[in-house]
């Protein structure tokens, strides 16, 4: 079966470490982005009824209810979706009000994500973003109330400020609160994020001098895997821990090489074989009203499904074509401790997780 993703790039605030195509645009662009939005989805052409939906930004929680409820109906017409397995919206903390959720919930959403990052005051202000640990719990009750339990929480890793101590009273909440999904990211630092630049450039804004060391971020992951262990959240991906059943059906299909299309300004889709990729700006999507592909390109389809592949814990299955294509790069990396094999099955070690970058190097090269 394939997914739906649904890019909405607004955003009250650009945050310090975001390194999407989204940020603080003009409100007056979000009705005709709306009905460009529309416009593409109804002339797509669908080759599978999907199953999964997700929106994703930018911050699709402040898509007004009504304009929601319209969007999700339109791809349920075109497409001839009728049930989702799941339906998932991203949400910033203290976006949410009873009447917006209750229009979630009539629009078939079952799943929301919120964008924490941490629940320490001093961490959040540095990012930018505005909310407050009792916030997080609040929105979460609140969904409750409306039936929407299937909860994703993000944090990241690395952010100005964290220390061991703070990490941990991050984790206490999310102990508290107990998700059913939790998503751990080791900060990213390059040229797209605010904060990442200012590091690469030596600067001081940001909070840029006071990130911690690598070492220390890999620390902080290692520790958040193992508490999470302990609340029954198993890692099931590099970055994504579920309790038993809450695995995200529609973030799996990118991990599996299933299909998917992707709407608005910057999405991307896959049919098997090929990837397209929209323009990245919102206003350039506008402007072309649902012709928005800026290219196409084929798929290294051997090459991606054992990176992708591997970032799951359940691991990879080589074939006998993977192996004379690729049998040297893994040989090397299980002798190294990298990956290990059990019945077939080729997966990355506890020490292969924090140096996996290094070892999809090899599928990248290949």
């Amino acid at each position: 079966m394939a997914g739906v993703y649904i890019s909405f790039p607004f955003c009250a605030q650009k945050c310090t470490y975001c390194n999407f195509a989204s940020g603080v645009l003009p409100r007056s662009l979000e009705p005709p982005y709306l009905d460009a939005l529309e416009a593409e989805i109804g002339a797509h052409h669908w080759r599978w009824v999907p199953d999964t939906l997700y929106l994703g930004g930018g911050t699709p929680s402040q898509i007004e209810p009504e304009a929601l409820e319209r969007l999700v109906a339109a791809v349920a017409r075109s497409s001839g979706a009728s049930n989702w397995k799941e339906s998932t919206l991203e949400a910033a903390p203290g976006s949410l009000t009873d009447d917006r959720v209750r229009a979630w919930v009539r629009a078939g959403i079952n799943r929301v994500s919120f964008g924490v990052q941490s629940f320490v005051a001093g961490e959040i202000a540095r990012t930018g973003r505005k909310h407050r640990a009792e916030t997080v719990a609040g929105d979460a009750e609140m969904l409750a109330r409306h039936g929407i339990t299937n909860v994703n929480i993000d944090l990241i890793a690395g952010l100005a400020g964290q220390t061991p101590a703070s990490w941990n009273e991050s984790l206490d909440w999310i102990e508290r609160l107990a998700p059913a999904h939790v998503s751990v990211y080791m900060l990213e630092v390059d040229e797209d994020s605010r904060l990442g630049k200012e590091m690469l450039l030596g600067g001081t804004r940001y909070g840029a001098l006071d990130t911690p060391s690598e070492d220390l971020t890999v620390d902080l992951y290692e520790t958040a895997a193992g508490r999470l262990r302990t609340m029954g959240i198993e890692r099931y991906e590099i970055s994504n821990f579920a309790r038993p059943g809450f695995e995200s059906l529609h973030n799996l299909k990118y991990w599996r090489m299933e299909p998917y299309a992707g709407f608005g300004a910057d999405a991307h889709s896959f049919d098997g074989q090929t990837r397209r990729q929209n323009v990245e700006s919102a206003s350039e999507y506008v402007e072309l009203h649902g012709d928005a592909c800026s290219g196409h390109e084929t798929a290294r389809t051997d090459e991606e499904r054992m990176f992708t592949g591997l970032r799951l814990t359940a691991g990879v299955r080589p074939s006998a074509r993977d192996w004379e294509r690729f049998g040297g790069s893994l040989r090397r990396r299980l002798d190294e401790g990298l990956l290990e094999s059990s019945d077939g099955i080729i997966r990355l070690t506890p020490r292969g997780i924090l140096l996996s970058n290094e070892v999809f190097s090899d599928f990248v090269t290949v």
